[in-house]
């Protein structure tokens, strides 16, 4: 039988790779065949990269428009193009917006909702030139169910929710869909609840929220994006799916 999900002969970046869903998508992917460019704006993705057998390890800060641009390109260059895009670069904040600064509104958007936009801008002339081309913006439930004190997490993921689909109709057949995870275990969520004085309570909090009470792990997550990324969801576009043990539909 077909495997689906292979990706062999696929030239594929990821943003975000250094950690978390990003680096265990990238390791996923160059697993299943791809050529894959870790980026991330952390310098360790020149080392995670290496090690996974990645094609390039390229740092930039996914809100900086020119220096997306110039990585892009290079990323091109070191795969013979580009045909896949996952964007998972991002930050989280939980600040109620009375404690919140302009200038914290201003960061979380700039890499949470213009990053996607710079790398989906620069990437879009050589994924129109490939076929089967698909990207992936890893938004989260905060984009379709708030939560109280992250006003600007989820301003930025349900803008990207919206985005994505928006794009989806602009690049098609380039196939555009958004990942939406619940809690996943990575130093972004566990920043969440590590600082707080009961850190335990917190936690408890937070699974309360989940049917399946627990964090998944960053390699379940990395398969959804797999999924949306491969033959195996080829009729799939504009679509946000919801991969977060049933808290958006509860």
């Amino acid at each position: 039988m077909d495997d689906v999900t292979n990706l062999t002969g696929r030239r594929i970046v990821v943003t975000g790779a250094a950690s978390g869903i990003g680096r265990a998508t990238a390791e996923l992917f160059v697993r299943r065949g791809a050529g894959v460019v870790f980026i991330d704006r952390d310098a360790a993705v020149a080392t995670v990269a290496s090690a996974a057998g990645g094609a390039a390890g390229l740092v930039v800060d996914v809100a900086d428009e020119s220096a997306v641009t110039r990585v892009v390109a290079e990323a091109a260059a070191a795969l013979g193009g580009i045909d896949g895009l996952v964007n998972s670069a991002g930050i989280d904040l939980v600040k109620s917006i009375t404690d919140m600064t302009p200038a914290e509104w201003n960061r979380l958007l700039a890499v949470n909702l213009n990053g996607p936009f710079h790398v989906c801008r620069a990437a879009a002339p050589f994924l129109r030139e490939a076929s089967e081309a698909t990207i992936v913006n890893v938004a989260s439930g905060a984009g379709l169910v708030p939560l109280k004190h992250r006003t600007a997490y989820c301003a930025s993921k349900a803008g990207l929710v919206m985005f994505t689909k928006s794009l989806a109709m602009e690049l098609a057949p380039v196939r555009v869909n958004a990942f939406c995870p619940g809690i996943i275990d990575t130093p972004l969520f566990r920043l969440s609840f590590e600082n707080e004085p009961d850190p335990d309570a917190e936690l408890q909090r937070i699974l309360d929220r989940y049917l399946i009470k627990r964090a998944a792990t960053p390699e379940e997550a990395a398969h959804v994006v797999l999924f949306l990324s491969s033959r195996a969801s080829s009729i799939m576009t504009g679509v946000a799916l919801a991969g977060d043990a049933g808290r958006t539909f509860h």
